[in-house]
């Protein structure tokens, strides 16, 4: 079996992602991974070839920033690194390990905040292969925790999504354009069939999302920045202040964590230079999420929830 990751990032030393993190977790389960680094403020291209220049291909890209609307830019991002998996010349250049070329089963796609806990690596592997040669099933799906404010929180209420798609059929050059897999809208997941949610299986295995967890100054930066690829200048200068540090205590409900972090994550977290409490007792949400939460405890359902996905 054959997998081979994909990822986008920009500015990653600018806006403080986990980027490195993130690769390494994914290095263990692929054959070679393909990334596009857009052109950065900062060192980014020359801090992504440092991590493993044996298994990592870079596809430099450049970001058009004119488009503000929807997060597109993201999935344009996103499909750059995907489609590059589908062609012979970069195949065969992260391919260079296993001396011959073998069209993939699986794309594994991270965004560059998000990391693989190692305690999950067999649970992957044996879905993808137990569903490799099962036509009916487009993608695998994954659960989600969100941190927020610091790596001691984890997002509970529903702004936070808690399943994505992150493993799908890789690009091949032979399917029509109806039959093909494509980044949807901001990037968070996937589509194909012209608009048709993917096929999935959920696998139990999960995705830490740290997007939330970073030093107040870099995390404003972030807002200040990447709202722009959704919003006009008038929205940005009506709902985004120009402070200098992010304000986490504007958040409706969080819970304490009680796992333990990727080991890829370790230095990292030691090296965390700033302090952020909250009062867990304190919940802002409103009655109508409270008895979703309530349903959601007792069946596992969650009322109203958006899926872009239909598991089978």
């Amino acid at each position: 079996m054959k997998i081979v990751g994909f990822s986008f990032i920009r500015n990653a030393i600018k806006y403080d992602y986990p980027i490195a993190e993130s690769l390494r977790s994914l290095l263990p389960l692929v054959d070679g991974i393909v990334v596009a680094v857009g052109k950065s403020d900062d060192k980014t291209l020359e801090y992504v070839q440092k991590i493993d220049k044996k298994k990592i291909h870079i596809l430099k890209t450049i970001w058009d920033d004119t488009k503000r609307e929807g997060g597109h830019v993201l999935a344009e991002e996103t499909q750059k690194a995907y489609d590059a998996i589908g062609t012979q010349t970069s195949v065969k250049k992260i391919d260079k390990i296993a001396q011959e070329y073998t069209e993939p089963d699986w794309a594994f796609y991270l965004q560059g905040d998000e990391v693989l806990h190692e305690e999950d690596y067999e649970k992957i592997l044996k879905a993808a292969e137990k569903y490799r040669d099962d036509i009916r099933v487009d993608g695998l799906l994954f659960k989600y925790r969100h941190f927020y404010g610091s790596y001691d929180y984890i997002g509970t209420s529903r702004r936070w999504y808690r399943r994505e798609v992150r493993i799908v059929r890789p690009p091949r050059w032979y399917l029509k354009p109806e039959q093909k897999i494509y980044s949807y809208k901001d990037a968070q997941g996937f589509r194909k069939d012209d608009n048709k949610k993917l096929s999935v299986k959920e696998i139990g295995a999960c995705v830490y999302h740290y997007g939330w967890v970073k030093p107040p100054d870099a995390q404003m930066r972030k807002q200040q920045s990447f709202h722009k690829y959704w919003h006009d200048d008038a929205w940005m200068k009506k709902n985004i202040p120009s402070t200098v540090t992010f304000d986490y205590s504007n958040i409706d409900s969080l819970a304490h964590f009680k796992g333990t972090h990727p080991l890829v994550m370790r230095e990292r977290i030691h090296k965390k230079n700033w302090h952020f409490d909250f009062d867990i007792s304190r919940s802002e949400v409103t009655l109508k999420e409270k008895i979703s939460s309530v349903v959601e405890k007792i069946t596992g359902y969650r009322l109203g929830e958006y899926k872009n996905f239909k598991i089978i």
